[in-house]
């Protein structure tokens, strides 16, 4: 196992979340606790001392898990982290009552690594407003040594991510991301990355592998890859992708199963950073990809200027390009939620005069119909 340096931790560069356990019968509330328990003891005992669990994830069952079972260990030979989940805007008055509770739940006396959970559009404003007293109780309990190092996830805008640090930057010790080959250009990791290597803030990374999909690739991937890295595994170069990034320091993925645990941590025994020409390699087809599947919008903004209801079109789309190309997720309705109701793709009136002065030609009606029928909204 390679380990990277972070203040006075030697921190393993692979983590195991604890987001994506083995659960039973499909039920992901339900946590196949002898198989976790059998991936929790093989990945400590392989190397891996760094353990991610929040409130919400497994329906509130997974910081449970991560306490019956690590609390087997010396509690000073591995480092565990958690987060206030403030992505549910009515525990924002609880982060006192929440955070006690989930030292129980963990059966620790401290986090290592805390976070505020997924900064975004939609709790921004509330995360920063001083009458809930977030950020002051946390720094309390850091400390009192119950807290060890304090940092943030963040699924949102670049802007979003900017503005957090303006207000709490001084007091983030670290930062969370969605970061991967696809999600460079696709979900502006690249421009992310930067803010945070500006800033000086070391990355840890969530969705390595986007959700698994990037553990398999299409028949002409597979081949340039080979011809680049005989012996390289394809989840392999999504994670070399990772270590040719400056500033990552922690690469969590959430693995369910003993075969994708092993492999992941094979990969992680070399720290072996992918050249320019295969890093752009990964890029360009993570491109091509995207563009496949979505729609060919250039953010230009004729459409807003025609817009009646003054929709935020070329957002729509993007968010609807995410949810098409990676068949689901929550990243597009979150987003779609934090709007006002007036905005949302709903809130279109197919009067078409947007598609009128589309370079493009898409058809915004159409696919605001669509994104309504996908999400709800």
């Amino acid at each position: 196992m390679i380990y990277r340096k972070f203040q006075d931790a030697e921190l393993s560069g692979l983590g195991l979340g604890m987001m994506r356990l083995p659960v039973l019968d499909g039920n992901d509330g339900a946590v196949d606790e002898k198989a976790a328990a059998e991936l929790i003891d093989y990945a400590y005992n392989n190397g891996i001392n760094y353990f991610d669990t929040a409130w919400g994830y497994h329906d509130g069952n997974s910081e449970s898990v991560a306490g019956k079972y690590l609390s087997g260990y010396p509690r000073e030979s591995y480092y565990l982290a958690s987060k206030f989940p403030g992505y549910d805007l009515s525990n924002m008055e609880k982060v006192e009552e929440i955070f006690e509770k989930q030292l129980e739940k963990c059966q620790t006396g401290y986090f290592d690594f805390y976070l505020f959970h997924n900064v975004y559009e939609g709790n921004i404003d509330a995360y920063l407003d001083p009458k809930y007293g977030i950020l002051e109780y946390l720094l309390k309990q850091k400390e009192n040594g119950r807290i060890r190092h304090l940092g943030f996830s963040a699924h949102g805008s670049a802007e979003v991510i900017q503005r957090f640090l303006e207000s709490y930057g001084q007091h983030m010790e670290f930062c969370q991301l969605q970061l991967n080959y696809m999600d460079w250009h696709f979900q502006s990791a690249q421009e992310k990355v930067a803010i945070l290597q500006k800033a000086g803030i070391p990355i840890w990374v969530m969705e390595p592998l986007r959700g698994g999909k990037l553990a398999k690739a299409s028949e002409e991937l597979a081949a340039v890859m080979q011809s680049m890295r005989l012996e390289e595994t394809v989840p392999g170069w999504a994670f070399r992708f990772l270590q040719s990034i400056p500033g990552v320091t922690m690469v969590l993925s959430g693995m369910s199963d003993m075969e994708q645990l092993k492999a992941n941590i094979a990969t992680y025994r070399t720290d072996e950073p992918l050249s320019k020409e295969e890093f752009d390699t990964l890029v360009k087809y993570a491109d091509e990809e995207t563009r496949k599947g979505g729609l060919p919008c250039t953010a230009c903004h004729y459409c807003t200027s025609h817009c009646p209801k003054k929709l935020p079109i070329p957002e729509l789309i993007a968010l609807y390009n995410e949810h098409k190309i990676t068949g689901g997720g929550f990243i597009a309705p979150m987003a779609v939620g934090s709007m006002p109701e007036e905005k949302r793709p709903a809130g279109c009136i197919s009067c078409r005069s947007c598609e009128q002065v589309c370079p493009q030609q898409i058809k915004i009606s159409e696919m605001m119909k669509d994104f309504t029928s996908m999400i709800g909204m």
